[in-house]
């Protein structure tokens, strides 16, 4: 009877361990740590979020998100990285190329997921798309393969167009290789590129001094994080210097650029969060292949257009997924 006692004693003691250490588990709420060159979060991080939701995730619920951005001071990505894994963030989602490279700089072991990344190969992020082989994955844009698409879709809007100011941050060696592709795609279009470097706010002005005074006919933007960063800046400047431009995503077309070509950015943050889901779930990043946009969008502004007193060909509006008049 004691001996049957005591065991009793023993098994509801267990329960009882089990019933409240069992709902201690349940509260403890992941955090992802989100990393950005960006001075602020915009539509883009609420399509994240978004994404987050349709998964059953709610931030300030079942989920905390830590934000760290860089302000537009690309120096302080590494130490804001840093930041985070002292933190011991479950996941760091990142939005850009430089700022996948500053998270696996600060970490070889927590899972790192890009929103929107450049290309993830030729950088060296992941070993290949299907494999990425480190604690890196998520989704990569081949900006250089679309390089001749836009400047093909320049050459249309522009029938005689010959030079082409291509602005970028020199700052950033991953758009060095971008330049040189897309110098490949020109000249098999019989175009000629004028490189208009940038490294700081500050240089926007002279470089587009540099463009008019040498003839460019129309701009190309190598797009990162500085880039981004100023577009209403960049908008204003070619409408000022009467300059056809064509752009990556579609929010600067949106705010009075003339044209974008590429893939609808919101989708691919959206599909982020579908990573961060299957990581907290137990998946490993090695093992999630790198995905790609299938769905791309031409945006063309007619207001723009007419401003600069440039007239769109018919043909190339018929195209246009969007026509903001």
């Amino acid at each position: 009877m004691r001996k049957s006692l005591s065991l009793l004693i023993i098994i509801v003691a267990l329960a009882s361990g089990a019933a409240i250490a069992e709902p201690q588990q349940r509260t403890k709420v992941p955090r992802i740590g989100y990393l950005a060159s960006a001075s602020g979060l915009g539509p883009l991080e609420e399509a994240f979020r978004q994404g987050l939701r349709e998964l059953g995730y709610v931030e300030g619920k079942n989920i905390a998100i830590e934000y760290r951005l860089a302000q537009g001071k690309l120096d302080r990505l590494f130490d804001l990285a840093a930041e985070l894994v002292r933190l011991k963030v479950d996941i760091i989602v990142t939005p850009s190329t430089l700022d996948a490279f500053a998270a696996r700089r600060a970490t070889t072991t927590i899972p790192i997921v890009m929103a929107a990344s450049g290309d993830a190969v030729g950088t060296g992020l992941v070993a290949s798309l299907a494999r990425p082989g480190r604690n890196v994955t998520g989704l990569t844009v081949l900006a250089r393969e679309l390089s001749g698409k836009r400047l093909e879709l320049l050459k249309e809007a522009v029938p005689r167009l010959s030079r082409v100011a291509v602005l970028w941050n020199a700052a950033n060696p991953d758009k060095a290789r971008d330049l040189e592709e897309t110098e490949l795609q020109a000249r098999a279009l019989r175009l000629r590129l004028q490189s208009l470097e940038v490294r700081a706010p500050n240089d926007f002005e002279s470089a587009f001094r540099v463009a008019t005074s040498k003839g460019a006919g129309a701009l190309f933007t190598l797009t990162d994080a500085l880039i981004i960063a100023h577009q209403s800046r960049i908008v204003d400047l070619a409408a000022k210097g009467r300059l056809p431009a064509i752009f990556s995503e579609r929010e600067f077309t949106e705010i009075g650029g003339l044209m974008s070509y590429g893939p609808n950015d919101a989708d691919l943050y959206r599909r982020a969060a579908t990573y961060v889901d299957k990581i907290l779930k137990g998946a490993k990043p090695s093992e999630l292949p790198v995905e790609q946009p299938t769905r791309f969008e031409l945006v063309i502004n007619l207001k723009t257009a007419k401003k600069i007193g440039l007239t769109i060909p018919p043909e190339l509006l018929v195209r246009a997924d969007k026509v903001i008049k």
